[in-house]
């Protein structure tokens, strides 16, 4: 008996913990079919939510600003992120390295709201200075940037420091420049880690809100805003109709994603096998 309560303690509690994640999720998705307002009975099957959804021009324009910049916002990340993790991996003693890693790595651990507000406070002294930036949607990709950044380049980091370097010191033996050792090779290599770090940037600025708050500016309104106004005013179900749509993309670009991992994953382990044999049967011939 006891064996059994021992095997099975583990499927059971882990259960529980996907059920107290996700069935939340679940209700939610259902109830965004209602044909009512009401969000404890289910009172029939109706898409008139979702009509209510492509009709409202906030949720509309704000899906756009909040895709914009999280685009934008993932491009800088991932670049900017991608080199503060070179320097901090490949160059292990230059002047003020220990300011630079944790000015870098400072937004992992800082609240939100403090990294907010002193935004907010920089960009208002520099407005009344030089009159410049507007808060807006520059702000906050700045904002976001600030934080994608650093999360991008622990992302980069952990790959750069698992790579073998003796393929960048061959490379360099041939007669390859640095920066032609950089584009090359290394980047090659790291390749699948600098677009999980503008995967993961890209979400976290989609997402954001405190930051949002506290950057944007007059007409200039993120998705996630819209959504957090909408349920500071009481239930509406086009906020389920619009974070299903968001649940479904999310998991769709998930899934496509490890699929494209795993067959070149698959695909890189046949090609070692393949070069693996070719050397072999060379060495028997000779």
């Amino acid at each position: 008996m006891g064996n059994i309560l021992t095997r099975h303690f583990g499927k059971g509690w882990l259960l529980l913990v996907y059920a107290f994640l996700y069935a939340p999720l679940l209700f939610m998705i259902v109830f965004s079919f209602n044909s009512t307002r009401q969000d404890a009975v289910f009172t029939g099957f109706s898409l008139r939510w979702y009509q209510a959804l492509l009709a409202d021009s906030k949720i509309v324009n704000g899906f756009f600003v909040s895709l914009k910049v999280a685009l934008t916002t993932g491009v800088l990340s991932a670049v900017l992120g991608t080199f503060a993790a070179f320097v901090l991996v490949r160059y292990r003693r230059f002047w003020g390295r220990t300011v630079f890693s944790g000015m870098v790595n400072a937004p992992l651990v800082m609240p939100e709201v403090i990294i907010g507000l002193s935004l907010l406070l920089l960009m208002v002294g520099a407005q009344n200075v030089f009159g410049w930036p507007q808060r807006g949607m520059l702000t906050i990709i700045l904002g976001h940037t600030l934080m994608g950044m650093a999360y991008a380049m622990v992302v980069v980091q952990s790959r750069l420091l698992e790579m073998d370097r003796r393929i960048e010191e061959a490379a360099m033996d041939l007669g390859a420049r640095p920066h032609q050792v950089f584009f090359l090779v290394t980047l090659p290599n790291i390749a699948q880690a600098v677009l999980a770090a503008f995967l993961l940037s890209f979400t976290l600025s989609f997402d954001d809100v405190v930051i949002s708050e506290f950057l944007s500016g007059p007409g200039v309104n993120t998705l996630p805003q819209v959504i957090f106004g909408y349920a500071r005013r009481g239930i509406n179900p086009t906020i389920y109709a619009a974070a299903t749509i968001l649940i479904v993309v999310v998991t769709t670009v998930i899934v496509g994603y490890a699929v494209w991992v795993a067959r070149a994953t698959r695909r890189r382990e046949r090609e070692i096998a393949a070069a693996a044999r070719a050397e072999a049967k060379t060495l028997g011939v000779r």
